[in-house]
């Protein structure tokens, strides 16, 4: 097995997709855009057809561990093909002659290097950084400008910019910040862009940390959304739950949600203080195993 339980730096990760697609030809690996820094933001599309299903990730820095479990999925994935082997007792093969997949393991490439690497991956910006963090790295979620992108796309973005303002937060911020407005980040224009050339039927959005799932926006839940979501969470052993106050909007659930009525779920993986233990990044992907290749059949 080619993906470990450890770290995941911008360099490590680009040298074991790079691995990956080596060792599984057929594996096709695209760049969707750049950050800030200019760092790709990879995606891996495995299967046929033009129905796709969509897992992103990593789209908070502090959360990295979620790019280490679509690393695990896509290698398990990519040996079940290889191997005309099941996985969790579902044929992958047949699935995936007439649907693909596209995984995007991280999201947010910039803040994810400022939460593993610290001060080193900040350049010129590291002292603002550390202010705004309070030389505590490791807990960074936005983007190098201090946006968090999860809070930047176009779903009700301008009353969580007042729900922002009214906690405090008036501009770039280690978490909750939702920048000028809607999609000013290159992070946030690459999912959108993603999502409006290519047909995707619906998308996971992995975060950390709760072991719960959202499903819906307000009012609007797409057709199949709600027992979509009832499979899901049967098959994680997650709770269904409603995000409140400043999780509330802005998100890429939210807006998938809201520009195509179509089906789309946040799941909160695993539980403690992020960033979580990267010991534990395996056995959560063991525990939602089942889940993942349930959202492929579905």
């Amino acid at each position: 097995m080619l993906i470990k339980s450890e770290n995941y730096d911008y360099a490590t990760l680009t040298k074991t997709l790079n691995a990956l697609c080596e060792e599984y030809p057929f594996l096709r690996s695209v760049s969707i855009g750049k950050s800030v820094v200019g760092r790709d933001i990879k995606a891996v599309k495995i299967g046929a057809g033009d129905k796709n299903v969509l897992i992103a990730a990593a789209f908070h820095g502090s959360e990295h561990i979620t790019t280490n479990i679509c690393l695990y999925l896509l290698e398990d994935i990519a040996c079940s093909l290889r191997n005309s082997s099941e996985i969790e007792g579902i044929n992958i093969k047949r699935i995936l002659a007439k649907r693909g997949i596209i995984i995007v393991p991280r999201v947010n490439p910039d803040g994810c290097e400022i939460s593993i690497r610290g001060a080193v991956a900040c350049g010129e910006k590291a002292n603002t950084i550390s202010r705004l963090c309070r030389g505590n790295f490791s807990k960074w979620n936005s983007n190098f400008c201090g946006v968090d992108i999860n809070h930047n796309f176009n779903a009700d973005w301008e009353r969580l910019r007042e729900r922002e303002l009214m906690a405090g937060i008036y501009g770039p911020s280690p978490t909750r910040y939702g920048g000028r407005r809607p999609e000013s980040e290159p992070e946030t224009k690459a999912v959108c862009e993603l999502c409006r050339n290519i047909f995707i039927s619906h998308a996971l959005a992995l975060h950390s940390q709760g072991e719960v799932i959202y499903h819906g926006f307000g009012d609007k839940n797409p057709r199949k959304s709600e027992k979509m979501a009832q499979l899901l969470a049967t098959a994680s052993g997650y709770a269904l739950d409603v995000p409140m106050g400043l999780a509330l909007g802005g998100g890429f659930k939210d807006w998938f949600i809201c520009e195509f009525n179509r089906p789309a779920f946040t799941v909160e993986v695993g539980v403690g203080e992020n960033p979580l233990p990267i010991e534990t990044a395996e056995s959560i992907y063991r525990n939602l195993r089942k889940m993942f290749v349930l959202s492929l059949a579905m």
